[in-house]
């Protein structure tokens, strides 16, 4: 046999076993790589060591829109079983098997109610779009729609296809591995009080450990307090209003110095919310935490002004009048509650809704060696700083109409931002380094994560009971606030540089409809 004629049977034999399915071959030739999973969703998925199960409800008689989620959900877990056979999956129809409602909510699954028409009648359709995951007795439920407002239903389908895989895979890291990561709450600097931030809380706990750091001596932070914070995979700070001391700054030091990830939640000036209602009027006046060089030191400044931005803010419910006796509410935009809005593709900020800020400062970022700087939430272009101390009036209010007049161009002020890279101590060529023992000088790879508002994690209160995080008591809005923080946590924390899949961009690639139908014939023969 000669050579030409040994490669054709080689083809001929490579294509009668690909008719017969016995061996197969596939091409991603997307220019996302929509079908191609992450070298960091397969070494996950490699190291599930026993049985895992997907139920998926999402099987029955829905739109034809939820199809191409059904679909993509099915490829994405068969993708997975491919790579470890351990992982399987099976789709069903929660109302044909007639699962109850209160089943379903007790495993966190809330029911989507759609519209329906069929020959001119308008019907309902109830769907429960939701992953569970079992594994070595444990589980939990996914959600596969993403929760975001102001967008129409086929973007929101688009935004969820493209976050299946790192739903899927974050939840599968989290329910195999072996323990939580630890974060600490310091509480010493007169914080956040409990029921502020048991929201935060709640989220924190779901996938993590998460408890209060407490000087040993009641005091301040000292080197009898290491031991507890080197257990800490995390430290959170969550609006300080006593200063700190220069032995506590040098223990935070030494912490990040150690590999420990921070997240800051820090008020540069003093202005609250309660007070003005009842007020009307309030002076703000820059907050002293004694952070100012701590901050330098990795390139960040928080300038003690308030932004005021005119373009992109949340609403307040002031009385606006009377009827009758009875008072009449109106919604004001607020400029001193700026909105973060995701504009720049950051896996933290990605397909959240708008995060509220209250009475945040701005952050300078001055650039540091080694050190990767990114910002996260920044305001709109009509913005100015009220310099403190200052008053501030209710009378401030904004109307919605008028927001295009108020305020001429500017640059766009930063909220909160992200490092990333080898830190350098701030006390490496000081005196202080000689009493720490074990001092160390520059930090391996390391996070952290500044946002220049104490409020931002903080969830408000109706008698007596807190609020979900985000969630506004007077005008019922749910701001990004909660998943936000979530974020920020996972991404300190991710060893697997799995919040890079959140970054994952899936374009939507529409028919020409034009052309099917000059065309349906021809293409209906072919095929």
């Amino acid at each position: 046999m000669n050579k030409k004629n040994l490669i054709y049977s080689i083809l001929a034999l490579v294509l009668l076993l690909g008719t017969f399915g016995i061996i197969s071959m596939r091409f991603d030739l997307t220019q996302e790589k929509r079908y191609t999973l992450s070298d960091s969703t397969i070494k996950v998925l490699e190291s599930v060591e026993k049985p895992m199960t997907f139920d998926v409800y999402l099987d029955g008689d829905f739109p034809a829109s939820f199809r191409q989620l059904q679909n993509e959900t099915k490829f994405i877990l068969e993708e997975f079983r491919k790579v470890n056979p351990k992982i399987d999956f099976k789709f069903i129809d929660p109302i044909k098997t007639k699962m109850s409602k209160d089943t379903l909510a007790a495993m966190g699954m809330e029911p989507s109610i759609l519209p329906d028409m069929k020959e001119g009648k308008i019907s309902e359709i109830v769907m429960f779009p939701y992953a569970a995951i079992k594994y070595n007795s444990k589980g939990a439920s996914i959600p596969l729609i993403v929760n975001l407002s102001g967008i129409d239903a086929s973007e929101q389908l688009s935004k969820s296809i493209e976050n299946l895989e790192y739903n899927f895979v974050s939840n599968i890291k989290r329910i195999t591995a072996d323990r939580k990561k630890n974060i600490g709450i310091l509480i010493n600097q007169d914080e956040l009080r409990p029921d502020e931030f048991r929201g935060f809380m709640e989220m924190a706990l779901e996938n993590y450990n998460a408890g209060p750091i407490i000087p040993k001596n009641q005091t301040e932070l000292t080197y009898d307090d290491v031991p507890q914070l080197h257990n800490m995979d995390a430290l959170v700070i969550a609006k300080p209003r006593k200063a700190f001391s220069e032995n506590e700054k040098l223990i935070l030091d030494q912490y990040i110095m150690n590999g420990g990830k921070t997240l800051w939640m820090i008020d540069a000036v003093n202005a609250e919310m309660d007070t003005l209602f009842q007020a009307k009027k309030i002076m703000a006046y820059p907050m002293e935490t004694n952070l100012t060089d701590f901050f330098f030191n990795y390139g960040i400044r928080l300038n003690a002004g308030l932004v005021k931005d005119m373009k992109k803010s949340a609403l307040i419910r002031i009385v606006s009048g009377e009827v009758a006796g009875n008072p009449q509410y109106s919604s004001f935009l607020w400029p001193y509650f700026p909105l973060g809005i995701a504009e720049n593709k950051n896996p933290i900020t990605k397909n959240i809704n708008p995060v509220k800020f209250e009475f945040p400062s701005s952050i300078d970022t001055l650039g540091r060696k080694n050190i990767k700087t990114k910002v996260l939430f920044e305001s709109s272009e009509r913005t100015n700083i009220k310099q403190v101390p200052n008053y501030v009036e209710l009378a401030e209010i904004v109307q919605v109409d008028s927001i295009n007049y108020l305020e001429k161009p500017s640059e766009p002020k930063i909220f909160a931002v992200s490092l990333e890279g080898k830190f350098n101590s701030a006390y490496a060529t000081r005196s202080e380094r000689k009493i720490y023992p074990n001092f160390k000088a520059e930090s391996p790879e390391n996070k952290m994560i500044i946002i220049a508002d104490g409020d931002v994690g903080r969830n408000q209160m109706y008698k007596g009971n807190p609020l979900p995080l985000g969630e506004d008591l007077l005008t019922k809005q749910s701001y990004g606030n909660e998943q936000f923080l979530r974020n920020a946590l996972d991404f300190l924390l991710d060893d697997s540089n799995l919040m890079e899949l959140r970054n994952r961009n899936i374009e939507a690639r529409l028919l020409d409809r034009q052309r099917i139908d000059e065309e349906k014939t021809d293409w209906q023969w072919i095929n």
